[in-house]
């Protein structure tokens, strides 16, 4: 596979190709800052956001991932500030929640990364903008099943 930039592939294995390198930006590229949340922090934090008074037995589910992977994520966004649990049984899990500090950080993430998007397409016209889009639609829901409808995965 072609990795300086050049598309030398097409087709399907063009797809894959730039999935994988847009893959590895949002895994480790994209993040400047400590003020700039990693990819999993930020789906976290998402879910926590839309799911007010989750438990992190939910999201390892929804996510397909380890509990004890969660369990760390967790612990790092309650250090953090960014997330608190309702005291309850441990075994039940407790009910996570965004503090406004979390609120107010993946807020400012998202209008970074809506300006990083902003600026890439700076120069594409309104037509393939929306072409695109739902190009990444189409892609993204025809795997939705393996996610459980959880938008940011």
């Amino acid at each position: 596979m072609q990795h300086n930039g050049a598309m030398s592939l097409t087709g399907p294995p063009a797809v894959h190709d730039e999935l994988v390198h847009l893959t590895r930006q949002l895994m480790t590229g994209d993040r400047q800052s400590d003020d700039q949340p990693s990819i999993a922090q930020h789906s976290f934090l998402s879910f926590i956001g839309r799911h007010d008074g989750c438990r992190a037995t939910e999201i390892s589910d929804v996510f397909g991932v380890n509990r004890s992977t969660i369990s760390r994520q967790v612990r790092g966004c309650i250090d953090a500030g960014w997330v608190y649990a309702d005291p309850g049984p441990v075994r039940l899990g407790n009910p996570l929640h965004l503090t406004d500090e979390g609120r107010k950080y993946l807020d400012a993430a998202d209008a970074r990364r809506l300006d990083q998007v902003v600026s890439r397409l700076h120069d594409w016209s309104e037509s393939e903008i929306e072409e695109f889009a739902r190009a990444l639609h189409r892609f993204r829901i025809s795997t939705e099943s393996q996610t459980d409808g959880d938008d940011t995965l």
